[in-house]
């Protein structure tokens, strides 16, 4: 063998190793890109299921937790608890299917004591009936036209849905008692409008009526003519629904809170204690709430609390002026400060009151009369309280005990 052949034979020898080299190096990269591939692709999968165990573990904690909020409403329903069986009528009318334009807005509350079911309940206005009868088409003009519905007629539409409504409403809830918990149902529809001769709103009710569940259940509705039913059973229907013309409702609804207490006459016994500073802040409180009640004002007197609550509720009857009010009793030795008017505001605006007023055996500080200046607030210190009393005929002193 020649140097040439033997070179040449060397050179492809080198050449067969640099491929074999090179297809070594080919195939580690190829191990390490596939075996970086199956770890990224583990590492996903592995998240990918962390997550979804995650998220069933959130899920199945979330499902365990309203079956637990579920079977104890349902729980809490059969016991016929209040809050229970306001929530489950609340559901009962919130399912109710209406055509468009009906506010759907109610509010309902539930006594337990004469297991009777209150509810307060908004009625379209008289612009829900269409004022249009019916539309024809003209082919020679390709026109539209309209046919108006007669005034008469839609008065008369308009009283037969209130009428509806109104017995819709009662057929839903009684229907729908499973626990047997109502006797009794108060409904009163009204309507939201804005007074013309003032301009301010006003809510006047159209209908109002109580029924028990024996007397109403055994109605056919389908067959009953819904204006004479309402008649005998006894509801107060406004005359004139069409004008908004008002009725007294059955029930006052704002009148029922389930923080209403019975009120000790403290006035009665003044005379024979006339020191203020002598009573309790229990009798304090009833004190004041029979001072608004002697000067002409529904007043309910509240349970005691702790949260910051009102003390008593005040309702004045008077249309426009009127409204409900809010009081705070304090019988202090001591100045009031701005933090106490100032909760009374947040209170007052959290009830939908119109008027706030704190009552107290002392005085305010600046920051309470500057905080109270153009808010509907009334501060009535230890002076003004004792003139309130002279003025209804209950004289009294603020004697304060020396400072030991």
């Amino acid at each position: 063998m020649t140097a040439q052949h033997e070179a040449a034979v060397g050179k492809y020898q080198q050449s067969l190793e640099a491929v074999a080299q090179q297809r070594r190096a080919h195939k580690d990269a190829f191990d390490r890109a596939r075996e970086k591939l199956q770890a990224d692709h583990a590492q996903k999968v592995g998240l990918a299921r962390r997550n979804h165990e995650a998220r069933l573990s959130s899920y199945n904690a979330k499902r365990q937790q309203r079956d637990a909020e579920v079977t104890a409403l349902e729980e809490s329903y059969r016991r016929g608890e209040a809050e229970s069986v306001e929530l489950y009528n609340e559901m009962v009318l919130s399912r109710s299917d209406y055509p468009p334009g009906f506010p759907q807005k109610f509010r309902l509350v539930y006594q337990p004591e004469n297991r009777q079911l209150v509810i307060d309940f908004e009625l379209p206005a008289i612009g829900i009936v269409p004022t249009v009868e019916e539309y024809r088409y003209v082919k020679a003009r390709r026109a539209i036209d309209e046919k108006p519905r007669k005034p008469a007629a839609i008065k008369a539409i308009y009283r037969e849905l209130v009428a509806q409504t109104a017995l819709r409403t009662l057929h839903e809830v009684l229907e729908a008692d499973q626990g047997s918990h109502l006797d009794t149902v108060v409904f009163s529809g009204y309507v939201n409008k804005i007074d013309e001769t003032t301009g301010q709103e006003i809510r006047p009710y159209l209908v109002s009526l109580r029924v028990t569940k024996e007397a109403f259940l055994p109605i056919n509705l389908a067959r009953v003519e819904a204006q004479a039913c309402l008649k005998n059973l006894g509801a107060q229907v406004s005359p004139s629904p069409e004008e908004a013309r008002a009725v007294r409702p059955v029930v006052e609804f704002d009148m029922i809170d389930p923080r209403f207490i019975g009120e000790v006459d403290v006035l009665g016994e003044l005379d024979a204690r006339p020191n203020l500073m002598e009573l309790t802040p229990a009798e304090f409180e009833a004190l004041v709430s029979n001072l608004f009640t002697q000067m002409g004002l529904e007043t309910k007197l509240t349970r005691a609390s702790r949260d910051g609550g009102v003390d008593a509720v005040a309702f004045d009857k008077r249309p426009i002026l009127g409204g409900k009010v809010v009081i705070q009793a304090k019988r202090y030795r001591h100045t009031v400060g701005v933090s106490a008017v100032r909760d009374l505001y947040g209170t007052m605006m959290n009830e939908g009151a119109s008027k706030g007023i704190v009552v107290t055996t002392s005085g305010y500080g600046p920051d309470a009369y500057s905080f109270a200046n153009d808010k509907p607030l009334e501060l009535v210190d230890g002076g003004g309280l004792l003139y309130l009393l002279e003025s209804i005929g209950r004289p009294a002193r603020i004697i304060m005990p020396l400072d030991s």
